[in-house]
């Protein structure tokens, strides 16, 4: 995962699973719960303060893998499945590479910007073709398979839900992409927290509501 959008598309389709009492989606277990907010929010935040107030690249760099590794440790610790171990501290990797490749600290944030890209297209082309994201995520949970699409009403439903995501990751871009090139650093990490992890969320728990089933 990177610090911008948080775990990834798979980790985030496992999290899922993880539903309230009542068969409700919790928005809090879809994005791993408070330690994997943590674990999301706090590389880059760590990233952001230590470039803001030393003004030098490589011992942000470095902090940021710091304390990536630390959650990694601990989950290690913890023997939770490897790959699960390390996703977190590959998608700091990722960023910190890009950012030291470069020797701009903007690019840190550069994965995420364009996994927000990416993200935004399929949600569109997946309502585009009438198989759209919250239908495949939400369906399956509620044990609907992909029977809804033989439903007009609930196809609509599942494409509108799919809109909320839309919306989050085309704010994102439009508000991160200035700061990004213009090089603001501080903002972009501040915007990163604040759009992360709690806003993917709330666009989930949203799209879940506007496709309940009607009675």
């Amino acid at each position: 995962m990177t610090p911008d959008q948080g775990p990834s598309l798979d980790d985030r389709l496992a999290r899922f699973s993880a539903r309230g009492s009542g068969g409700q989606l919790s928005p809090l277990a879809s994005v791993g719960g408070w330690r994997g907010v943590a674990e999301t929010l706090i590389p880059g935040l760590v990233f952001t303060l230590v470039f803001t107030l030393g003004g030098s690249l490589m011992p942000a760099v470095l902090s940021a893998l710091a304390v990536g590794a630390v959650f990694t440790a601990a989950r290690l610790l913890q023997r939770q499945p490897l790959a699960q171990a390390l996703s977190g501290l590959v998608g700091v990797g990722i960023c910190a590479v890009f950012a030291a490749r470069s020797g701009r600290a903007q690019d840190f944030f550069l994965p995420g910007l364009i996994i927000n890209a990416v993200y935004l297209v399929l949600m569109l082309v997946s309502v585009a073709v009438r198989w759209p994201a919250a239908g495949l995520l939400f369906g399956f949970l509620r044990g609907e398979g992909t029977g809804w699409r033989s439903e007009p009403a609930r196809l609509r439903q599942y494409s509108a839900a799919t809109i909320p995501l839309a919306v989050l990751f085309a704010v994102r871009l439009a508000v991160k992409a200035p700061l990004y090139f213009s090089g603001s650093v501080a903002e972009l990490g501040v915007l990163n927290a604040v759009l992360g992890v709690p806003a993917f969320a709330l666009a989930l728990w949203i799209g879940w509501l506007m496709s309940r089933p009607r009675a």
